[in-house]
């Protein structure tokens, strides 16, 4: 399973701890995407397996964009279609739109993130894990991972580099997820600058986003994924509840 990383720009993870309810080895690491994974190993379970996790973050100050070092922006992986930002007919004729606008950087970012949410319409039930982005723009809507995987694969054809971001968002039911795109640091120093929108919304993620992984795209980022082996079917039910503990205002 991923848990939010120890720091995460302006987030950090104030308290962790993971309960499980049969004995098990958990090993705890990092991966290249510098997101926090656990890995769990239950030799035996009798009849079932819960796991229990509480996390307390701490956000602070007015949304800026997260630094990180210049490789990012020359990243294969951040540039190049995964199955599930694969482009289309209609996300090529998006790209050919955006792209007379003469817009650059976080300009033509946010023409990708209002296009994206004007072209698609929030409906449950229509799409699963496994739709593409392109499917999803094609039978016109979807949920917040289907918006998200439209504006990357634009983003992408456009040339800026762009991660797909799973995380809550308060006064949301469950997860959420948005992009953060990438470009050169505005004070010329040669890193990287993300910044994140939010397609479904149409708008810039502000201090209620809490991230907990980034990625190519879903694939890279589900909450939680793994086997078992048994003579038997089972399965898996989760229920996850996002609150503010305390709010403190500077003058």
């Amino acid at each position: 399973m991923v848990i939010p990383p120890a720091t995460f720009g302006d987030q950090r993870r104030a308290v962790y701890s993971l309960r499980l309810s049969e004995p098990g080895e958990v090993i705890t690491r990092i991966d290249g995407f510098e997101n926090t994974v656990l890995d769990v190993h239950i030799p035996s379970v009798e009849r079932g397996i819960e796991f229990e996790a509480w996390i307390m973050l701490e956000r602070m100050g007015l949304p800026v964009p997260r630094a990180l070092s210049a490789e990012w922006l020359r990243s294969p992986r951040l540039l190049e279609a995964t199955g599930r930002t694969a482009t289309s007919p209609g996300i090529d004729r998006a790209a050919d739109e955006l792209r007379l606008s003469g817009a650059e950087g976080l300009t033509l970012a946010e023409l990708a993130n209002a296009w994206v949410h004007q072209a698609m319409t929030y409906t449950r039930g229509m799409t699963g894990v496994a739709t593409t982005g392109a499917e999803a723009l094609a039978a016109g809507g979807g949920v917040c991972q289907d918006y998200s995987h439209v504006m990357i694969a634009l983003c992408r054809l456009l040339g800026i580099p762009a991660l797909y971001v799973s995380g809550h968002q308060l006064g949301e039911g469950g997860t959420h997820a948005w992009v953060e795109v990438l470009l050169p640091a505005a004070d010329g120093s040669g890193r990287a600058e993300a910044w994140a929108l939010d397609p479904t919304h149409g708008c810039a993620a502000d201090l209620t986003y809490l991230t907990v992984a980034v990625g190519r795209d879903y694939g890279d980022v589900a909450p939680t994924s793994g086997s078992y082996r048994a003579g038997h079917g089972g399965s898996l039910t989760s229920y996850k509840e996002v609150l503010v503990t305390d709010v403190e205002y500077s003058d």
